[in-house]
């Protein structure tokens, strides 16, 4: 088995600062793959959307106020954002997105649940050790699998830059 990385003193939870398991991402590198699943249960990878411009939004959860308006604010920018796909990641069930979705008219970002086993939290560096949540962060990849943009939010509770997000993504087209 694999020693993951553990990083402490980069994010806080409710002003307490908690460990991260998996490596620091950084602009530059060749995006991490990963599975998780859809809303039907199916896996999803980032191979599935290779060839188009990604924006990774990740939150803790769904059900909270800031993981809702963020996870809102990303379905409205991309209405304008053509070529972009927007995947939304936390460690919600997969029903559990699907039915916030509904409630929420959430419909152009994809919601995906890494519940199952962390594939994505480890591999982007996100997991939070002692939760078992997703910290907030935001990762911009190419169409060539290459991170382009990378924000891990300091305090979970706080919004991340969606401008420079978005722009990044714009400028990755």
């Amino acid at each position: 088995m694999t020693t993951q990385v553990e990083r402490t003193g980069v994010v806080t939870f409710k002003d307490q600062p908690v460990t991260l398991i998996g490596p620091e991402i950084k602009v530059g590198d060749k995006a991490p793959n990963f599975t998780v699943l859809g809303n039907a249960l199916n896996p999803v990878t980032l191979d599935d959307s290779k060839g188009t411009v990604r924006i990774i939004s990740v939150v803790p959860s769904l059900d909270t106020g800031v993981c809702d308006q963020q996870t809102r604010r990303f379905n409205e920018e991309a209405a304008q954002l053509e070529g972009v796909s927007i995947l939304t990641i936390s460690v919600d069930l997969p029903f559990a997105q699907k039915r916030w979705c509904g409630a929420a008219g959430i419909d152009k970002v994809e919601t995906l649940s890494d519940h199952r086993d962390l594939s994505f939290g480890t591999a982007y560096g996100v997991a939070i050790k002692e939760l078992r949540l997703l910290s907030r962060a935001v990762f911009v990849v190419d169409a060539n699998d290459k991170v382009v943009y990378v924000e891990y939010v300091p305090a979970v509770g706080q919004h991340p830059n969606y401008e420079a997000a978005i722009e990044a993504a714009k400028a990755a087209k």
